[in-house]
């Protein structure tokens, strides 16, 4: 069985900067994951996987200082959705139905990141669940 929570937070003006800061980041590479699976088969006719984009991620983290704050497992979420969304569009399209290529997220439509593992990862409950304790860059 699978647990989820959700919490409401009220961070503060450091941590809401973070947090905006990470969101665009994941968008980013949101939106680069599509366009790379969109060239891959514009140009060559193949398709990118899911584990190959994931395998390219140390690399974005060692060129690009901005992603070494983000933890990885955020950013292999981001290549995760990316890879769901395409299943969803695979699926639609084998069931005849109206298919929804996978668009580019804007600034309004990527609104969440998620941490798999939260306690070990970055969000630690305190004062009996009462208080959240972010810590989005180490």
């Amino acid at each position: 069985m699978r647990k989820a929570f959700k919490y409401r937070l009220y961070p503060t003006q450091p941590q809401q900067k973070d947090l905006e800061r990470t969101l665009s980041l994941c968008r980013h590479l949101y939106n680069a994951a599509l366009q790379e699976r969109r060239d891959a088969y514009k140009k060559a006719g193949k398709s990118v996987g899911l584990y190959q984009q994931k395998r390219y991620l140390p690399e974005i983290r060692a060129e690009l200082p901005e992603y070494k704050h983000i933890h990885s497992q955020v950013l292999q979420n981001v290549i995760e959705r990316v890879d769901l969304a395409f299943k969803g569009f695979f699926r639609r399209v084998k069931a005849g139905q109206k298919a929804g290529y996978p668009r580019f997220k804007g600034k309004g439509r990527y609104d969440s990141f998620t941490f798999p593992q939260a306690y070990e990862t970055g969000v630690k409950l305190q004062d009996g669940g009462r208080r959240v304790l972010l810590k989005v860059f180490p």
